[in-house]
């Protein structure tokens, strides 16, 4: 078994992290966008009779559109819009993630679309839901489904079940959560330490945890013995403080390592942290260090994709998702100013040019790459 295990976890740690935390950051920035003046105050929503909440409807709606007709197939929303031939050994192409449809499904239960909730869960399980949990990737090229989950996004498919049983008055969803929460719970959690993916073929985890996995508001709600769910918890938040880098530069460690009790982080990769933070936001546990910290660099428009541990940038491109996740973190927080200012921060990406294929979404014209998380990220961050 354990030569099995080490094969396994050589193979799928080649590809890196499996979902959120590394999907984003990749999309070529235009150079409008670098290190740009702060926002005005229209851009930052103080201008009167509603003008921003006005433009930014319309942003949503051109994003929504762009997603729908030109970034999506017949089994969910393509990885990237250019095609690819699917070998790789991270998701490219018109390959699909869970990830894309759990955020989907939390989009649909923020706008209170529950004809759109539907459909998307009934496709959601058609094409990921497996034994073990939900496939992380699934490549129509190849017919391939990979029988490896990822944490963070079956917790966040989780979650919307649990948000839409909520909106919706309907407690089928909530029994579909309880269902498979549970599940989740039988196979990514061992002795009550979560793990980032169960394998379904060789029925194994890997070794340690990835930070931004740890979603603590939907493990809250798993329906599971409330002794198992605490001592679940108490783990996780230990993780989570001793990860902690430092007031001056207030991210996280990418993952830590049970075996060890050591924290590996090649570099810190800032959408990793701001997942981190926003999870921690939504259950009123961020450090204020942390905000004060996102809050200046949003202002310069200097929040770069990567840093070192000791906080210097490693590069100085910024992404679509960045600002996106700033935005959500700040809605959490109750700090509108973070909020316009990072969804401000947000727009210098959109492709304005209707006569672009990429107009309304996020990506760069000249390779025409524009990358699901990035897109998704920003429709769920106007949704707040």
């Amino acid at each position: 078994m354990k030569s099995k295990r080490n094969t396994v976890l050589a193979a799928v740690l080649s590809m890196g992290l499996l979902a959120a935390c590394s999907s984003s950051g990749s999309e070529v920035q235009p150079e409008s966008a670098r290190d740009t003046p702060a926002p005005s105050a229209s851009a930052k929503g103080s201008t009167a009779g509603g003008e921003r909440p006005q433009q930014q409807s319309r942003e949503q709606a051109a994003l929504e559109s762009f997603i729908h007709t030109k970034l999506t197939g017949p089994h969910g929303v393509f990885t990237n819009l250019l095609e690819t031939r699917q070998e790789g050994e991270a998701a490219t192409g018109h390959e699909v993630l869970s990830e894309s449809a759990s955020i989907l499904m939390r989009y649909a239960v923020l706008t209170g679309n529950e004809e759109q909730f539907a459909e998307q869960w009934k496709l959601a399980r058609q094409t990921f839901d497996m034994e073990g949990g939900f496939s992380y990737r699934y490549s129509p090229l190849l017919k391939k489904r990979y029988p490896v989950n990822a944490a963070v996004d079956d917790l966040r498919l989780i979650r919307a079940l649990y948000e839409a049983g909520e909106q919706f008055k309907n407690p089928a969803y909530t029994e579909e959560a309880d269902r498979y929460g549970q599940r989740f719970y039988e196979h990514n959690v061992k002795d009550g330490e979560m793990y980032d993916f169960f394998d379904e073929n060789y029925q194994i985890t890997n070794a340690f945890i990835t930070l931004c996995y740890i979603d603590m508001a939907t493990l809250q709600k798993l329906s599971i013995p409330s002794e198992s769910r605490d001592t679940l918890i108490r783990h996780l938040k230990g993780v989570l403080e001793k990860g902690y880098l430092s007031d001056m530069f207030p991210f996280y460690e990418t993952r830590f390592h049970y075996e060890s009790g050591a924290y590996s982080s090649e570099n810190i990769n800032t959408v990793e942290s701001l997942l981190t933070i926003l999870h921690l936001a939504e259950v009123q546990q961020q450090a204020p260090a942390s905000i004060a910290y996102i809050k200046q660099q949003v202002q310069a428009g200097t929040l770069y994709g990567q840093y070192t541990k000791e906080g210097r940038p490693t590069t100085d491109v910024r992404s679509t998702a960045i600002y996106a996740l700033t935005a959500m973190i700040g809605a959490e927080t109750g700090d509108n100013e973070l909020y316009n200012t990072s969804i401000a921060r947000m727009n210098e990406f959109r492709v304005t040019d209707a006569g672009s294929e990429l107009y309304g979404g996020f990506g760069d014209v000249g390779s025409m790459q524009a990358y699901s998380f990035d897109n998704l990220m920003a429709l769920l961050a106007y949704a707040y």
